[in-house]
């Protein structure tokens, strides 16, 4: 095999989601370029627009309303209903996270992202993402799919790869769900490194009910210290082949 020219820079490409989980920022910040999909159609099942949070010790679905459109159309053309309350929102999470530990800190930066007054669905949940990597200070570059020049049409492992080579990427991270999706030889052909990362076990304190795992973002920051989510990202996980 050629030795290739390309530098070891680590990239993620992730569908955006809204609030998502700890691994989702874990991802992030393990990588030098974070390559967020906009020009993908919306499922209905995903978590672009829905997340979980805790009520009354059991995972709750929170979800953004959206406007009725054709499903053909991607994701950054589609939008937010009118009938979205983004006060009720903010109500219901302060209704069942006020008396949580990190409350105060936390409920500042949730309100600002809520109060985000964008409709596109893309802008607002990628302003979502990029204002939770402001508050936790994590530096990744993040990048727009459509913006990277290479055949859009492609689908697939197909895709990610072009997207490396055309980042001057040789090194791809992905979530350890897509073992089942990417084959290292397929990357190796290409001289791209393919690992998985695979988020610990990770338990704290939710009041005093028995731990509900798979949580938003925002359920972790509510129960944990700004300094130890950090830590959380940084070190509670593996990358493995």
């Amino acid at each position: 095999m050629m030795q290739s020219n390309r530098n070891h820079k680590k990239i993620a490409i992730m569908q955006p989601y809204f609030f998502p989980y700890l691994g989702y920022f874990q991802l992030i910040n393990e990588v030098d370029r974070f390559v967020v999909y906009d020009n993908l159609k919306y499922t209905k099942k995903g978590w672009i627009n829905r997340n979980q949070m805790l009520v009354d010790g059991k995972a709750n679905i929170f979800s953004l309303p959206l406007k009725k459109d054709s499903n053909l159309l991607f994701i950054n053309k589609r939008k937010l209903a009118k009938e979205y309350s983004r006060e009720k929102l903010l109500g219901r999470i302060c209704g069942n996270y006020s008396q949580a530990p990190f409350f105060q800190q936390t409920f500042e930066v949730i309100k600002k992202i809520i109060e985000y007054p964008d409709d596109n669905l893309f802008s607002y949940v990628l302003n979502s993402i990029q204002e939770l990597c402001r508050y936790l200070m994590l530096s990744t570059k993040l990048q727009i799919a459509s913006d990277v020049p290479i055949d859009h049409s492609l689908q697939g492992k197909e895709k990610v790869i072009a997207i490396c080579e055309s980042l001057d990427s040789n090194f791809y991270v992905n979530p350890i769900s897509g073992k089942i999706l990417y084959d290292r030889p397929s990357f190796i052909d290409k001289d791209i490194d393919l690992k998985f990362l695979s988020m610990n076990q990770i338990v704290y304190k939710q009041f005093d009910n028995r731990f509900v795992p798979s949580l938003s973002i925002i359920d972790v920051l509510m129960f944990n210290s700004k300094e130890k989510v950090k830590t959380l990202i940084n070190s509670s996980y593996n990358l493995v082949d």
